[in-house]
């Protein structure tokens, strides 16, 4: 399914749009498109909610952007877009994954009396974001990458490849499960690269915004952190489940362990994904959680 485009903010926006009932906003992390949240959409219009998914400028279908990406501007975008889609005075729940995680979190900070809930699916963290060269300099550089990937021709000839290797690594199991036309249809342009670029230059600069909001803007509404768990003792896996259990006790959320889930934690629980947005728990004793895992020192 393919939606419509909306232009918020000069850009025009892919969105799509399903259901009826409370609104809620799906935001996929880095690299990612609308259609990756699909089976998780399935669900919540099941249950009653308005679904809302729209691609980032330089994703999926959107157009480019106009600018770099901030946090501020991130909720900026979401807001706008309600806006333009008669959502104005109503709340939504807003589930952003990986990297939207920071934007989710932004406008729950920014916009509170717009938003019902947010839930952070194995959302970013970065206690002490760090950069090298400065933020004008690296975007200077993801342009000119992504100008000269898509002159030598590598997003028509390697991007669904790359964009398929990518899902299958960052799952428990399975392969990807998207239409292949949608994702060649996105991942063979230039455009989706560039977008990818530019928004991973700022991603230090995006993690430092939100750290700041933190200690501005106090979270006043309910938020959950669903983290992404393959099952094994791994040490990088539980410190990841340590970074995430601590994201949580530091914005006063709910913890929720997806296992077994990858980083697409939509793609490998996408029925916990929903209860996560719906409020509703994991049911007792079906999955682990975090009082059954060992917890290391973080990482």
């Amino acid at each position: 399914m393919t939606g419509v485009f909306v232009r918020v903010g000069g850009v025009p926006l892919h969105v799509v749009v399903e259901g009826s009932g409370p609104p809620v906003v799906l935001s996929a992390g880095l690299a990612m498109a609308w259609f990756d949240w699909d089976s998780v959409a399935e669900l919540l219009v099941a249950a009653g909610r308005t679904v809302i998914r729209f691609d980032r400028p330089g994703h999926g279908l959107s157009a480019p952007a106009a600018r770099p990406p901030s946090a501020a501007g991130e909720a900026d975008r979401i807001a706008g877009l309600l806006d333009a889609l008669g959502l104005g005075g109503v709340p939504v729940t807003l589930a952003g994954h990986s990297i939207a995680g920071f934007h989710a979190e932004a406008f729950a900070r920014l916009y509170p009396g717009r938003t019902a809930a947010v839930v952070l699916v194995d959302g970013s963290v970065e206690e002490r974001p760090r950069t090298v060269l400065p933020a004008s300099v690296r975007t200077a550089a993801a342009r000119v990458l992504g100008v000269a990937l898509t002159a030598a021709g590598v997003p028509a000839a390697l991007g669904p490849t790359a964009r398929r290797a990518a899902v299958r690594g960052s799952r428990a199991g399975g392969a990807d499960p998207a239409a292949p036309d949608l994702v060649r249809r996105c991942y063979r342009t230039g455009r989706v690269w560039r977008g990818i670029l530019l928004e991973n230059s700022r991603y230090p600069d995006v993690a430092a915004e939100v750290l700041a909001l933190r200690a501005e803007h106090p979270l006043t509404v309910p938020a959950t952190v669903l983290a992404g768990y393959d099952g094994t003792a791994r040490g990088p896996a539980l410190a990841w489940l340590a970074r995430q259990a601590e994201l949580a006790d530091r914005i006063g959320a709910r913890f929720e362990v997806a296992d077994p889930a990858g980083h697409l934690v939509m793609l490998d629980r996408p029925h916990q994904v929903a209860r996560a947005v719906l409020g509703a728990p994991e049911p007792t004793g079906s999955r682990a959680t975090w009082s059954d895992l060992e917890r290391p020192r973080a990482v």
